[in-house]
């Protein structure tokens, strides 16, 4: 008892060490201001409900008109800017200053990026959520379960009072499409909370603060077992700026399911020894049917974690050829995990007592506009037929091409199922998601974050990374033209986007390949301020 004693304060020791370290390295504060300057923001009225405890406070101070809006809007925009900076200035292979020059320290290897991920995240934590409604609409979905009132058939709605004021006016009318669990988790939070419908709402970031915990936890650990560089992925999948933002900021649920989707495949990468023969069926061990499991759990929050459980097996042991007897070893092995993993969701749906009520709302997310392709094309296709008056419904041509983006994703998951999956899974579980968030009706910058977090386990190429990350930029501005345009400062958020586009571009010309240029990680950066 002692000893174990011993090693739990020596392991607090080390952990406040490494805290220690991490904020004495300047572009760490940096974006631990960038962050505190964005939480600042939140106490706006672009993202307040009207019936937030802020809006109280604000009224008291006249501060709830167009100065504070545009203070609000100048403070989140400035703090994006020194976010982004400093993660540029993180990026593995940067080189030269000394302890606590922005130019010298890089995420996992000098600082622990699980340090950097704790300080960018701190400022988060009792903020209003960060750049979206959705937190309120969560607390709003646990109200309705508390009154057993089936959020899978009725909208916050419902219960007037001071859940549904919070939510969004184009959700309260609407189902829920999230999985059960996520469901009763909102419902418990709202009593740690004493039903209090703010406080329950930002409570909301306890479940997908676990989430970023296990990505970060690991996220890294997984690269390393599959082969990919674990430097790379704690900076581009774990201190992504936007993660941090959606993920921690708005308090989505995508976060909790990707912690567990990331855990399963970890446990799925666990050695299982040498007493199976590599040809047979049992080979890799059985840990991936734990993997399989997760993976269950993980889809009674949202239900794309199930794609992940295609991927399980083949991580633990590979499709070997396209042979007959090998073929039919690694069919039956994606079929027990796609069993395990619903057997797990079905269980815990039926433990809840909500069943599987989602499936009346999986339409749910496409209602309402939003930048995705689908969308952006059923519109030009749509204003296309109400020129010559061809659809009488207004809404013919956006649901004929929403299904028809759904039916290419589909292709193009299933084909990348056979051909990437079976020689690289890790890849496949990026990509595969990637597609999946594209092809739907609906797409948000969390979405995204999905294949996004994963990517460096696809091992890309430098180019694609500069790629990945000219799309990270363009999301996360996308949400700050959004914030500003609600707090008519628009002109602050364009301004800002430019800046934010020069950074970005000076960062992506200062990238220099070494003489390993296969993959992105071996990249370097010239000594620059």
């Amino acid at each position: 008892m002692v000893v174990e004693g011993s090693r739990a304060v020596a392991w607090l020791a080390n952990c406040w060490r490494d805290l220690a370290d991490a904020l004495r390295v300047r572009v760490v504060r940096r974006g631990l201001y960038g962050t505190l300057l964005i939480a600042i923001g939140a106490l706006s009225p672009a993202y307040l409900p009207r019936s937030s405890p802020w809006w109280t406070w604000l009224s008291a101070r006249r501060a709830e008109g167009l100065p504070s809006k545009l203070i609000g809007t100048a403070a989140t925009m400035a703090g994006l800017l020194l976010i982004m900076s400093a993660w540029y200035r993180l990026r593995p292979g940067a080189r030269g200053g000394a302890p606590g020059d922005a130019t010298g320290p890089a995420a996992y290897l000098t600082l622990k990026h699980w340090a950097v991920l704790a300080w960018w995240s701190l400022p988060f934590l009792a903020a209003p959520p960060i750049f979206s409604h959705d937190a309120y609409s969560y607390a709003a979905q646990g109200w309705l379960v508390h009154n057993r009132i089936s959020p899978y058939y009725s909208g916050p709605g419902v219960l007037p009072g001071g859940f549904a004021d919070q939510v969004a006016w184009v959700w309260r009318d609407t189902p829920s499409p999230y999985g059960p669990l996520a469901m009763q988790i909102s419902h418990l939070l709202l009593h740690v909370c004493g039903f209090d419908p703010y406080w329950s709402a930002v409570a909301q970031r306890v479940p997908a603060l676990l989430g970023v915990v296990l990505i970060g936890i690991f996220l890294p650990r997984l690269a390393r077992r599959v082969g990919c560089d674990p430097a790379f992925t704690a900076w581009f999948g774990v201190l992504n700026p936007l993660l941090i933002i959606d993920f921690v900021g708005g308090a989505h649920n995508d976060s909790l399911m990707m912690g567990l989707v990331v855990f399963g495949l970890w446990l799925a990468t666990i050695p299982g020894g040498r007493r199976y023969s590599s040809r047979s069926w049992a080979a890799g061990g059985w840990w991936w049917l734990a993997g399989a499991a997760i993976i269950g759990v993980g889809a009674t929050i949202k239900q794309p974690a199930f794609l992940a459980a295609y991927v399980v097996p083949m991580l633990a042991r590979r499709w070997g050829s396209l042979k007959v007897g090998e073929t039919a070893i690694t069919v039956t092995r994606v079929l027990t995990s796609f069993a395990v993993s619903i057997a797990v969701f079905a269980g815990i749906s039926i433990a809840t007592g909500l069943d599987f009520g989602w499936y009346n709302a999986v339409s749910v997310p496409g209602s309402v506009g939003s930048p995705a392709p689908a969308s952006i094309v059923g519109n030009g296709v749509q204003w296309v037929m109400n020129l010559f008056g061809a659809d009488p419904t207004a809404k013919l041509g956006i649901s004929i091409t929403q299904t028809v983006f759904l039916a290419v994703g589909a292709v193009v998951l299933a084909l990348g199922a056979v051909t990437i999956a079976r020689k690289r899974p890790a890849t496949f579980i990026s990509w595969g998601y990637l597609v999946v968030a594209i092809a739907s009706p609906a797409l948000h910058s969390w979405y995204m974050l999905w294949g996004g977090l994963t990517l460096p386990l696809a091992q890309p190429r430098r180019r694609l990374v500069a790629v990945a990350i000219w799309v990270n930029l363009a999301l996360l501005c996308y949400d700050a033209v959004d914030m500003a345009w609600r707090n008519d400062g628009v002109a602050i958020g364009v301004a800002a986007v430019a800046a934010s586009v020069f950074m970005t571009w000076i960062h992506q010309a200062s990238v220099r390949v070494t003489r390993h240029p296969g993959h992105a990680t071996h990249l370097e950066l010239p000594a620059t301020s």
